[in-house]
């Protein structure tokens, strides 16, 4: 099918970055979330990110001025119901967004593509509180969307050709790349990162290193760009500890049981950049690390 309209449910950190991209690959993207302000910031967000493309010389003033015109916001959830394609990008949690599937049944199209971009949770199991799991799939995209080049398509066990075709074709669109994954816990790209994350924060834990020492371990022996426990920070903890439990829950192995630490930072609400302190603390002019 041809896809041209878009729904996105989710105006926070994953939510805005992919209204961007589908702006500006063409697409009439509208925007939902339960807070007008949550709206407000994710347009502004978006305006000043498409704006720094510009500086770069990445995109032209005009694409940038017509990626803005592709994109609406609402917070009335039944308004996505005539778009071709509605992702789902709530937060990391099974119950809210069943809950968010069911609330949009009554209204979509009989068209209408369903789709996740849940990082860890079953498609099949959310699939299957809809009425067409056969047009449902998991559509993860990589934070920050504008900048990270992989889209992980993941089909549930109903999932048919035609579906997984038209997501392919939107993918090539955007100008990022696919990447096939089964529907099993956490996928390809959480599946392997998220039980580094979790090793670092009990290498933290067990007192092997601190946070400055972890993080310079691995950028400079291992050439990664970003330390673990700084990488934590940026997703969010709380969205790592779901996807720890997400494991653990459904592959039933102890090496992938949570780290007690994690699970401590969030319970007081240090979740990493978005609260601005998590394994850093970020409330100063630069970050410090928080042990």
């Amino acid at each position: 099918m041809d896809i041209r309209t878009v729904g996105i449910v989710g105006a926070g950190q994953m939510g805005n970055g992919i209204a961007h991209v589908f702006a500006l690959a063409g697409f009439d993207v509208l925007m939902n979330d339960i807070s007008e302000d949550a709206l407000n910031k994710a347009v502004a967000l978006i305006d000043g990110n498409l704006e720094r493309q510009v500086a770069r010389d990445k995109i032209s003033a005009e694409a940038k001025a017509a990626a803005m015109g592709r994109i609406r916001t609402t917070t009335k959830l039944h308004e996505l119901g005539p778009s071709d394609l509605i992702i789902e990008a709530a937060t990391e949690r099974e119950t809210i967004k069943q809950a968010i599937f069911e609330d949009l049944l009554p209204h979509i199209q009989p068209h209408t593509i369903l789709t996740s971009n849940t990082s860890s949770i079953s498609i099949t199991r959310l699939a299957s509180r809809t009425d067409r799991p056969e047009k449902f799939m998991g559509f993860h995209f990589m934070n920050p969307v504008p900048v990270m080049q992989l889209v992980e398509l993941i089909r549930g066990i109903a999932t048919d050709e035609p579906t997984y075709k038209a997501l392919l074709a939107v993918v090539e669109k955007l100008g990022k790349t696919a990447a096939s994954a089964e529907d099993f816990p956490a996928f390809i790209v959480n599946r392997i990162l998220m039980p580094m994350i979790n090793e670092a924060v009990y290498t933290l834990y067990e007192g092997v290193g601190s946070v400055k020492s972890i993080d310079e371990s691995l950028k400079l022996g291992a050439n990664h760009p970003m330390g673990p426990l700084e990488l934590a920070d940026f997703i969010g903890l709380d969205t790592c500890l779901a996807i720890m439990n997400v494991l653990h829950d459904g592959l039933a192995d102890t090496k992938y049981r949570p780290c007690p630490l994690l699970t401590k930072y969030v319970e007081a609400g240090w979740l990493g950049r978005k609260t601005q302190r998590g394994f850093y603390d970020y409330r100063g002019e630069t970050p410090v690390p928080t042990r």
